[in-house]
């Protein structure tokens, strides 16, 4: 029975920590973060406390797929801790709804944000399939095509985030909101930092799925702590950076104000381009993190299916290509199928319970 083959270094998995992280949250999140924090203080507290549990998650992350470097990431640790029948039950949760469902939503937005990017007329359900359909095509070429693709697609990105995080520290101050209510008493204040959390931490999640592709990864005791600590601290920078820039651009309560706070400050450095600039970096993240997800999912399928807990064929590898291809067309498939049936709201709403299930 043909194995994986380890094929991922330092370098293409630091890129995908980045890509498995960094979405579309950071460039909303912001001004939903400062809603509830109010002040610029309790603001930046709240994406530090939140880039501080994610380092630490890393850690935990990288340890355990240290000592564990085979396939099945997170299915591996379910299973060895609370038995096979949590582990079958991730999966299948994983397949029908919420890692297929976290690849369609980021198919939706891609699809929203790049017509009025680059004038795209066709119908944008039709546009998020074909989006799934391509990027799966590509991963089914091997898994060193689909990091490959997956690099580029995290380097444009992070140019995007790059270019934003410069427009908010060179960009002139608009004229200041008034200023929002501070909070004096103190548990008060702790509370309005646990709700300001929360966005935070939603948009700091995703480095529990690199995981996945550990028996993919060459000397993995090494390249998986490194990699995996490197492309955390990469996103805990910029994220910081992205918000300081917002906030001395906008202040606390314009920020606030906003519901698009990326392209308020790309339009405060560069004028009307400003917004169209940002609608082609959301659309570059989302692309970035589906793609993300259809290198990393369809790997925990495999490795069900090699522990004989479902169908043989999920686990069948390509003999020259040596990638799951049955796990990962029907990855594609489902994500495809839920892109075509929903909205990116409704998609959401489809995945936001199961998947914060598993994580409690």
């Amino acid at each position: 029975m043909l194995a994986l083959q380890r094929r991922i270094g330092i370098f293409d998995f630091t890129l995908i920590t980045v890509g498995s992280v960094i979405g579309s949250g950071i460039f909303r999140n912001p001004a939903v973060v400062a809603q509830r924090a109010h002040t610029p203080a309790l603001t930046m507290l709240a994406w530090v406390v939140g880039g501080v549990l994610a380092i630490i998650g890393s850690f935990v992350f990288a340890e355990l797929a240290e000592r564990r470097p085979r396939d099945g990431g997170l299915y591996a640790y379910l299973k060895d801790a609370f038995g096979p029948g949590v582990g079958f039950v991730f999966v299948w949760m994983d397949f029908t709804l919420m890692f297929t469902g976290g690849t369609a939503a980021s198919a939706a937005l891609f699809a929203g944000y790049v017509a009025p990017a680059f004038g795209i007329t066709l119908n944008a359900k039709l546009v998020a399939v074909i989006a799934v359909a391509c990027v799966t095509a590509i991963n089914v070429l091997g898994v060193r095509q689909g990091a490959t693709w997956q690099n580029l697609l995290v380097l444009l990105k992070t140019g995007a985030i790059a270019a934003l995080i410069v427009a908010g520290l060179l960009a002139h101050p608009l004229p200041a909101h008034a200023a929002l209510p501070s909070f004096t008493n103190g548990a008060v204040l702790a509370g309005a930092l646990g709700v300001a959390l929360l966005p935070a931490l939603f948009a700091y999640q995703g480095f529990q799925g690199v995981a996945y592709v550990t028996s993919e990864t060459i000397d993995p005791a090494r390249t998986i702590p490194r990699g995996l600590l490197i492309g955390m601290g990469i996103v805990v920078a910029a994220y910081l950076l992205i918000n300081v820039g917002c906030l001395r651009v906008l202040g606390a309560a314009g920020l606030a104000a906003t519901a698009t706070p990326a392209a308020d400050v790309m339009s405060a450095a560069i004028g009307p381009w400003g917004g169209r600039i940002i609608a082609i970096a959301i659309a570059l993240s989302t692309l970035g993190y589906m793609s993300t997800a259809i290198l990393v999912a369809p790997r925990v399928y495999f490795a069900l299916a090699r522990d004989g807990m479902c169908f043989s064929q999920i686990g069948w590898v390509h003999p020259r290509t040596r990638v799951p291809v049955v796990a990962i067309v029907l990855h594609g498939a489902v994500a495809a199928a839920l892109a075509a049936s929903g909205t990116f709201a409704q998609i959401i709403n489809w995945t936001t319970i199961p998947v914060w299930t598993f994580i409690a």
